[in-house]
């Protein structure tokens, strides 16, 4: 399901020709549960892994977060990843597109609480897709006329935070040097 969505964003995103966008699953830095020895707070990282992700995270300005919802709450795998880092999200946008029995409305509010800690600025705008009525037997994601009007709003929103928050990100992380 998680596929499908993402894809949907994505396919959406390039659409607009008032911003740039890129793709980042997760699943393709392999990163194993945190394992830098110092806080990522500092931006000093050892492994190869970690300055990869911090690189591919660092580019944006902003970001729209896919997530199902699990036990109430975001996949570990997405918690992993961004407790890996902390510089890099700082002073961006964010927004969310979420699926689940009660539309992912409760992993969002999960990472609500996580954005604010990696001081990422969450916009109001979302999109909840209910697996009873988004999609097809549970299965073929379908998205409604109001779910592709709400993902309008979100890049609307992200977009617009985005540019309004450059001004507080004047030096760009540079997880490339070394750990001191």
């Amino acid at each position: 399901m998680g596929k499908a969505v993402a894809d949907w964003v994505y396919a959406r995103a390039l659409e607009r020709t008032d911003a740039s966008f890129g793709f980042l699953d997760v699943a393709d830095f392999d990163l194993p549960l945190l394992d830098e020895p110092r806080p990522p707070s500092r931006g000093q990282y050892n492994h190869a892994h970690t300055k990869s992700w911090s690189q591919a995270v660092g580019r944006f300005d902003g970001y729209i977060f896919v997530t199902g919802e699990y036990n109430h709450s975001i996949p570990a795998a997405l918690k992993n990843a961004l407790d890996y880092l902390y510089l890099e999200w700082n002073n961006k946008s964010a927004a969310f597109v979420s699926y689940g029995n009660a539309g992912g409305t409760r992993a969002v509010e999960h990472l609500r609480a996580v954005a604010g800690e990696l001081q990422l600025a969450d916009v109001r705008a979302q999109v909840a897709l209910n697996l009873a009525t988004e999609f097809e037997n549970y299965r073929t994601f379908k998205p409604s006329e109001a779910a592709e009007k709400r993902l309008l709003a979100v890049f609307d929103q992200v977009i617009a935070w985005a540019g309004a928050l450059k001004v507080l990100r004047p030096v760009p992380v540079d997880s490339a040097s070394p750990a001191a």
